[in-house]
């Protein structure tokens, strides 16, 4: 997916996830986010755009920039997210994906890792929004993009949960199959204890892992994610729950 895409994909999710949250209300409970309010899931969205919005503009060279609480005050939080989502969607198209930025995967220090990251980012939260809006009812309206979802399990599966299995290692050991039928797209996990995970493409989509996830992109992009999903969980689920995101 190109650089435009992802900026478009972030526009697009924001603005869809702030419809939610303010159609769920500050009060009301994220079931995907057990421990959040929609307030909380707001207030984190609004302080990583920021930060975010601050990355695409510090040289890689420099200290991570610090991030700053947003308002607790609803209304102010709404006006503060909204300015610094601007802010970052604004600042990505004038530099473009090849702009030096500060990242926090060093090999990809540039604009256009934030562009990808916020994407996912936002579309996964805004997902978050639409449950607690739906409440009980399913969430069944929303279906992400193919070429969306299927990016979005790409960079999960090959940045975010190696960066968070580096930080918390996981026990366990064995193969996991990831094929988003309609993306054509399929990836094979290792999972090799404390030496970290592995991934690649899986060749054959019919090959004979210890666990898989299967589905359309979107489904899969939901379950690599740890959101409902009516992808179909086989072989060892310990080893699906073992690929923590962040």
């Amino acid at each position: 997916m190109d650089f435009a895409r992802y900026v478009d994909h972030l526009v697009e999710q924001g603005d869809a996830m702030r419809a939610a949250a303010v159609a769920a209300g500050p009060a009301a409970t994220v079931p995907t986010c057990p421990e959040w309010t929609v307030a909380q899931l707001v207030r984190h969205m609004a302080r990583v755009h920021r930060w975010a919005g601050t990355a695409v503009l510090t040289d890689p060279a420099d200290e991570a920039p610090v991030a700053v609480e947003a308002p607790a005050d609803w209304d102010e939080l709404l006006a503060y997210w909204d300015e610094h989502r601007a802010a970052l969607t604004s600042r990505l198209r004038d530099r473009g994906p090849d702009a030096p930025a500060w990242a926090f995967v060093p090999a990809v220090s540039n604009a256009g890792f934030w562009a990808r990251r916020q994407a996912h980012e936002t579309a996964i939260h805004r997902l978050d929004a639409e449950h607690a809006a739906a409440g009980d009812d399913p969430v069944d309206t929303l279906m992400f993009d193919p070429e969306l979802a299927a990016d979005g399990i790409d960079e999960a599966l090959h940045r975010m949960i190696p960066r968070r299995l580096a930080r918390e290692p996981a026990t366990a050991t064995g193969t996991v199959l990831f094929h988003a039928a309609d993306a054509g797209a399929s990836w094979l996990v290792h999972l090799r204890g404390a030496d970290g995970v592995a991934v690649g493409p899986a060749e054959n989509p019919a090959i004979d892992a210890d666990a898989s996830v299967v589905g359309t992109a979107d489904a899969v992009y939901r379950a690599t994610w740890h959101r409902p999903s009516n992808a179909v969980l086989g072989g060892d689920l310990g080893l699906i729950a073992a690929l923590r995101t962040p």
